[in-house]
């Protein structure tokens, strides 16, 4: 159940750039976003911050950088962050296939070594308490360059800030990323939970 109600985008005409690049990506303007703008700077601010970390120019793959948004996300335990990173990472070209097996990469033959320790170090990054040793980083150094990693650990942090958000708001899904998430890993326990219209 939402704590604070998302107003309509109308209500402060000057974020609509900040609202349109939502659109780009997600197709909508998402809950978390209608609800932060009580506070105009900090809508700003998080867009600049999703510009870069997202960014179309990086090294990282789009898709792949939703996917450990998800894994640091389910580390959170929060499920509006899991639906709209499995929308996102399909936006960008994941397939269905690997999408219902992110719960499973460790074994998944979908996911090459790369993901998995990239995904590994995504989980123990946003562990509470932080799980990332010098093993991990070391695994990360063999697949990842020193940009990668940055760009990687770049995704967690944000995403660290969004959980925190999103769980404190009870923010509800929209109903294009909770479609999403239900197909994708539905039958491996996934709902909605507070994020849902009944809460």
């Amino acid at each position: 159940m939402s704590r604070l109600k998302p107003l309509p985008p109308d209500t402060t005409p000057e974020l609509k750039p900040h609202f349109d690049f939502f659109l780009t990506t997600l197709g909508f303007t998402p809950n978390s976003v209608l609800t932060m703008q009580r506070k105009p700077a900090l809508v700003k601010a998080f867009a600049q911050l999703n510009a870069a970390v997202m960014a179309p120019d990086g090294e990282v793959d789009l898709g792949f950088r939703r996917l450990i948004g998800h894994v640091a996300s389910h580390a959170a335990g929060c499920r509006y962050c899991e639906a709209h990173t499995l929308l996102g990472a399909r936006n960008f070209g994941v397939s269905d296939a690997k999408l219902a097996d992110i719960w499973h990469y460790a074994t998944s033959p979908l996911y090459t070594e790369a993901e998995r320790a990239a995904l590994d170090f995504s989980l123990a990054a946003a562990s509470q308490p932080n799980d990332v040793d010098d093993a991990l980083f070391a695994r990360m150094r063999e697949h990842w360059s020193e940009a990668q990693i940055v760009e990687i650990l770049g995704v967690v942090a944000m995403f660290g800030f969004l959980n925190r958000w999103n769980d404190s708001m009870g923010t509800p899904l929209e109903p294009v990323p909770t479609a999403v998430a239900e197909q994708a890993v539905g039958s491996q326990g996934w709902t909605p939970g507070k994020h849902g219209q009944g809460g």
